[in-house]
């Protein structure tokens, strides 16, 4: 069980309530607010029975500090933390069709919580992130998922690259996106085992990582440079929509 934790912002509360209601411990609504959608926050959280405190704004901005709440915030507790052992069997459980989206050392908590909300459009099996020299689950992240962060199994691992090559013994072909490979995004077939590997916002992907892929390709851009001058969560959203239409089509 992880910690508990606050999280912020209508969409974030509302997703957890709707989501894992059962997580949330508390619900805290700025006194005297008017907006609709807080009265709603309100009313589901009293239906779910889950507690509701009218507080100052004040006592709000002491709890989450900078952080954007639009009046509400939530004490909260994630029901689950996944580990390596996990993702095995999320992977088996796939039957062929596993998707994975790989972060390699990704800083930004708004790119990761933007990465999770296409992972979680896009039905990916798991997301796998660094336990170290990334960002973790906090309620950034939360608040920016809006509501993917609690839908969808974020795996931490502590060895990046011995987790991808545990992957590879189970069937999972791993593609590592790099501006400078030849391969095509749109010409890779992305069908059965796979996972897709971005590296962080400033460096790319890391060399042992890299080193570790199966294959390495890159997203056409007629306009651009490389894959590093897109955003990390943009090419993120890419790359499993593409896989996604593959394996529909």
């Amino acid at each position: 069980m992880s910690s508990k934790q606050w999280i912020a912002g209508i969409n974030a509360v509302g997703a957890a309530l709707e989501h894992d209601a059962e997580n949330v411990r508390e619900v805290l609504i700025e006194a005297g607010a008017k907006n609709t959608r807080l009265a709603e926050i309100e009313s589901r959280a009293q239906r779910l029975d889950v507690s509701v405190r009218k507080v100052p704004k004040t006592a709000i901005d002491g709890v989450v500090g900078n952080l954007r709440h639009q009046g509400v915030i939530a004490r909260y507790a994630a029901a689950k933390t996944y580990n390596e052992s996990d993702l095995i069997e999320l992977v088996e459980v796939a039957a062929g069709s596993a998707l994975l989206l790989i972060l390699d050392g990704v800083q930004d908590p708004h790119n990761l919580g933007a990465c999770l909300r296409s992972a979680a459009a896009a039905a990916v099996t798991a997301v796998v992130i660094p336990r170290d020299k990334a960002v973790q689950v906090n309620a950034t992240v939360r608040k920016t998922s809006a509501g993917a962060a609690d839908s969808i199994p974020v795996v931490a691992v502590t060895n990046l690259a011995r987790t991808m090559k545990s992957l590879q013994q189970q069937g999972v072909w791993l593609y590592g996106l790099a501006g400078d490979a030849g391969g095509s995004l749109y010409k890779t077939d992305l069908r059965g085992n796979v996972g897709l590997v971005m590296g962080g916002e400033s460096d790319g992907l890391r060399r042992l990582t890299r080193e570790t892929c199966d294959s390495l390709i890159s997203i056409p851009m007629p306009g651009a440079a490389d894959v590093e001058s897109l955003n990390v969560s943009v090419a993120a959203g890419i790359c499993v929509f593409e896989a996604v239409r593959q394996r529909q089509a």
